[in-house]
């Protein structure tokens, strides 16, 4: 009955590629420390890896928001962003693949880092296969069409070999698909944007990118207040650093801290935090990760010598690959 969530795109606003010079970089300094450490065997290799943090191998990764959300039974996905295309060579593997699949995508809203990979995601070319797109929006079709028409891809809309149909979620209102139960709430960005509370075996989990979150206070959120109680886990934009973020107010983005502030006060219990700045090197995303835990931290520890009642979140910055399992 578990519910598990994949990230397999965690950056905003565009793909960020790492390029082969930082590779270079990265692959000397690794060597270097490897002999340093006095290291000299094969077999040394991943004793070595695997002592070191994600930033300093793979890093957080390159790709547009997607993610994955999934009970035993049901699979949906969140945006199509460029981190959908390796999720449908995933998707092949099974039904998908056989021409008999039956995808589902939610989307958020329609800015092209949500959208530029779903002309590159091949379960949609595959007659036989059905392809269901669910939006708060009521021009989710009409996108879609734009997004398939010359010159924005050579591939018109009339010759995608899938089936493609278009459902319109009602803000607020819950929809069961499968055996996975959602309901949109609005989101904090200048386009309209939507948030998903997923429940499903009795866990609760809130999508939440793309949000400024200047609403923070109970009254303020009003009726999109349900997206952060009783939540299990929290999916959070956290593009932004917190000095940053007060040069960027109106963009549309939160920094960690934000969605930690929130967290405490409604008792949301981990939280992932994702839609990370393009320009942002892994290791200035590690480096924000670490000042957000010394920020948990000095809240946490002033929590308790003042009796505030915060509570304690267990948190981390998403990076592509990464599976959570509620």
């Amino acid at each position: 009955m578990a519910m598990r969530v994949t990230f397999w795109g965690v950056r905003g606003s565009l793909p960020s590629p790492v390029t082969p010079d930082v590779l270079t970089t990265r692959f000397r300094g690794l060597l270097h420390e490897f002999v340093a450490r006095g290291y000299r065997e094969v077999a040394d290799v991943d004793r070595f890896i695997q002592s070191l943090p994600p930033q300093r191998i793979g890093g957080y990764g390159g790709n547009t928001m997607c993610v994955e959300v999934s009970s035993d039974t049901q699979q949906l996905i969140v945006d199509a962003g460029s981190g959908i295309r390796p999720l449908g060579y995933e998707l092949l593997r099974g039904l998908c693949g056989r021409g008999m699949g039956s995808v589902h995508i939610l989307m958020t809203h329609f800015h092209w880092d949500h959208l530029i990979g779903l002309p590159f995601f091949t379960p949609i070319f595959i007659p036989g296969n059905t392809i269901h797109l669910y939006a708060v929006e009521t021009n989710l079709e009409e996108v879609i069409r734009t997004v398939f028409h010359k010159p924005n891809f050579p591939v018109p809309f009339e010759r995608l070999g899938a089936k493609l149909e278009f459902h319109r979620l009602a803000p607020r209102q819950p929809t069961t698909i499968g055996d996975i139960v959602v309901t949109p709430y609005q989101l904090d960005h200048p386009d309209p944007c939507w948030g998903f509370r997923f429940e499903h075996g009795g866990k609760v989990l809130s999508h939440c990118a793309d949000t400024e979150c200047k609403r923070a206070t109970r009254e303020q959120l009003g009726l999109d207040l349900p997206l952060y109680q009783g939540v299990d886990l929290m999916i959070f934009d956290a593009q932004y650093s917190i000095h940053e973020l007060v040069e960027k107010v109106d963009w549309g983005h939160a920094a960690a801290m934000i969605g930690l502030d929130l967290a405490m006060h409604e008792g949301i219990k981990r939280i992932a935090f994702i839609h990370h700045e393009p320009a942002s090197s892994d290791e200035r995303i590690a480096e924000v990760e670490a000042h957000t835990r010394q920020y948990y931290d000095w809240q946490i520890q002033t929590s308790r010598e003042k009796h505030l009642g915060l509570h304690e979140v267990d948190f981390c910055f998403a990076r592509e690959g990464l599976t959570l399992t509620l």
